[in-house]
């Protein structure tokens, strides 16, 4: 059934070995972007939708710092107020709705995602990676309509990639369905076209890849994908992979793909620090924009 609250997961396990050595003493979802972490931002998407009542973070254990960014610190609160400083008191990470399930052993995205089924309770919910920030914060809501358009079903986010880079992502195979109101008269990789998804290939050559539209990291997934990671067996790596279980869903329900901008996404995982685009943040209208036009 497809209910008014739902839940977001948003995985923050990973090593950030790319990230090494910064990552040896601060978890890369705690790298900051201009005056705020990566996680903050992305906790803020998740709860834009009003659908959404909550975030469940995914760290592992040896991250205790996602965990302090987020719980109220009533002793620096007062401390502050005593300074005549109580705007800052007011911390807004420490009243966010955030909770935690801790993902014991590096086992892959679809065990992360698992680790947090108590949480969702067999109900549709979100998965938005920790370490990807994304400028504008409607692509969750885009899925959502894509999703009540179907009668609840599952729908991910894509972008298109160019076809020699395809073997470095989650690839789809699928059929133009439809589009997002106002964008009709898009072409089928572009923003706002609307797929049903046949197949996901994990990687492809590019001789070999269905399509040249990538999994972007960020999910509306059913009860029946939560469920197949239950028992889902190790992929590639060795790790219990998402991708699997969903193109296993695929056999007993379908599944939406909403073509987004690709050009927006600021993806941590795949370039390294010192070529990370410099980031322009306009406070008031929640957006991030990124001065590299990729």
């Amino acid at each position: 059934g497809f209910r008014l609250f739902m839940k977001a997961i948003i995985p923050a396990a990973g090593l950030g070995t790319r990230f090494l050595p910064g990552t040896k003493c601060t978890p890369k979802e705690m790298l900051p972007v201009l005056d705020k972490p990566v996680i903050q931002y992305v906790v803020e998407e998740a709860l834009d939708p009003e659908e959404v009542d909550g975030v469940i973070i995914v760290p592992s254990p040896g991250k205790p710092e996602l965990l302090s960014y987020f719980q109220p610190d009533r002793s620096l609160e007062n401390l502050l107020r005593e300074r005549g400083k109580a705007e800052y008191a007011v911390a807004n990470a420490g009243n966010m709705p955030v909770d935690f399930r801790y993902q014991y052993e590096p086992k892959g995205l679809g065990h992360a995602i698992r680790s947090a089924a108590d949480a969702v309770a067999g109900e549709n919910f979100l998965v938005l990676l920790g370490d990807y920030v994304v400028p504008n914060r409607d692509i969750c809501n885009k899925m959502l309509s894509v999703s009540a358009e179907h009668g609840g079903a599952s729908v991910i986010a894509v972008a298109a990639c160019a076809p020699d880079e395809v073997s470095r992502y989650g690839v789809i195979a699928s059929d133009r369905v439809g589009s997002l109101e106002g964008c009709e008269d898009v072409a089928d990789a572009e923003p706002g076209a609307v797929w049903r998804i046949g197949g996901l290939v994990e990687k492809p050559a590019p001789e070999a890849a269905p399509s040249n539209l990538y999994i972007v990291g960020r999910y509306l997934l059913s009860p029946l994908v939560m469920d197949l990671l239950a028992d889902q067996q190790a992929g590639k790596g060795g790790e219990i992979q998402l991708t699997d279980a969903m193109a296993r869903s695929l056999d007993r329900e379908a599944m939406y793909a909403v073509v987004t901008p690709a050009r927006l996404l600021v993806g941590w995982r795949q370039m390294p620090l010192w070529r990370q685009p410099t980031l322009a943040l306009p406070m008031l209208s929640g957006t991030l924009s990124t001065s590299a036009e990729a």
